[in-house]
């Protein structure tokens, strides 16, 4: 069992007596052919996803550093590479000089693709046209709940590629989900959301990064007094949740999209995520967010408060204007010809609704051939 265990013959009195002491081990144990761990007086067998990742681990490897079956570059979204960049330009964790690579290029240096150019898992995961074609449950599902999880009132499914997913999340739930009661300083108009909008990020980001792709779909329901998020995949052997609470320690199941998520800034590479979570809800004087794992995966719950008759911030636009909107959010410097062509509608059409954004104040636009949108409120 790779086992080494202290065995001694001690006395007491006129009695002898075998100690075997027998260390603990984070790691689990072989034998036979199957794996166990322990957990507090339990044996368990380690068996499914969690057998898979502890396999790969053995060789160092993980599922994303693998090559995807039959991809090619043209399955990779060059305008999920440039929004990448720019974050990671920003950040300073990459160099000006990559804004002028080849998408090939990019790819290559970030580690996603193998030594004779195929093209990873991470790759598809994270700048794939549509990653959901080879990967099914790479969606992020919302739905809006009544008294209980049989109350369904409203759903959304978040698919395309992970790199953009959370800023798509949080515009969802800004527009359909959550509230952001109005205040002002100044002459400023200032529309928070209810909960900490930096957390709810963390936490999105959490879940994106951190959940096995190969397992059912990250799932977030919004109740009236609280959001519960769940991502399939538990906490790696030797973590517990009373030592991600505590201690500062990373280990990503998905190694490569943690570090193509730390470049682009989303992240720290230290496990802060969690601190940084509870301290913004402490700093805004409300209830910490409690974790725990059920279902085979990783569960928060998020209190808040919002009456069920509460409306959206921007109830009033229409659903093609509601996608424009969430499109120029991912992507600020998106022109019109691309909004078209991904909506499949026309360039005058698109035109239209950005005017009637403009005029009502959603919208308005920065500079001129190479400005920028900018979402007012």
């Amino acid at each position: 069992m790779g086992v080494v265990a202290d065995v001694n013959l001690l006395k007491e009195g006129d009695k002898r007596y075998i100690s075997i002491t027998v260390r603990p081990t984070d790691r689990p144990i072989s034998l036979k052919g199957k794996y166990y761990y322990r957990t507090g007086s339990t044996l368990q067998e380690l068996g499914g996803s969690a057998l898979q990742d502890l396999l790969l681990s053995k060789i160092g490897r993980g599922w994303d550093d693998f090559a995807c079956d039959n991809a090619k570059m043209d399955d990779i979204d060059t305008q999920a590479v440039d929004y990448f960049l720019r974050n990671a330009i920003a950040t300073g964790r990459m160099p000006k000089e990559a804004a002028n690579d080849s998408v090939e290029n990019v790819l290559n240096n970030l580690n996603l693709l193998t030594e004779d150019g195929q093209i990873k898992n991470a790759a598809i995961l994270l700048f794939g046209k549509n990653p959901q074609r080879r990967f099914i449950s790479a969606r992020f599902k919302i739905g809006r709940f009544g008294k209980d999880n049989t109350d369904l009132i409203r759903q959304d499914d978040i698919e395309g590629n992970i790199i953009q997913r959370a800023d798509k999340v949080v515009w969802k739930l800004r527009m359909d989900y959550l509230t952001a009661p109005i205040h002002y300083e100044g002459m400023h108009r200032i529309e928070q959301l209810e909960i900490p909008e930096d957390a709810l990020r963390e936490l999105v980001y959490n879940a994106i990064v951190h959940r096995d792709y190969l397992g059912a779909d990250t799932q977030m329901k919004v109740y009236d007094d609280h959001i519960w998020l769940w991502n399939d995949g538990e906490l790696p052997q030797g973590f517990s949740i009373e030592k991600v609470l505590t201690e500062n320690m990373s280990r990503p199941r998905n190694r490569l999209v943690a570090s193509v998520f730390y470049k682009a800034g989303f992240i720290e590479s230290w496990g802060r995520g969690i601190s940084k979570v509870c301290n913004a809800f402490k700093e805004a004087n409300l209830p910490l967010p409690t974790f725990e794992n059920n279902f085979g995966g990783t569960a928060v719950t998020i209190p808040h408060n919002v009456a069920q008759t509460q409306t959206p911030v921007v109830n009033d636009l229409t659903s093609h204007q509601k996608e424009i909107l969430a499109l120029i959010i991912t992507d600020n410097s998106i022109t019109t010809k691309q909004i078209a062509a991904q909506l499949n509608i026309t360039d005058r059409t698109v035109q239209r609704h950005v005017a009637v954004m403009q005029k009502k104040g959603v919208l308005k636009r920065e500079g001129t051939n190479k400005g920028k949108w900018v979402v007012v409120s």
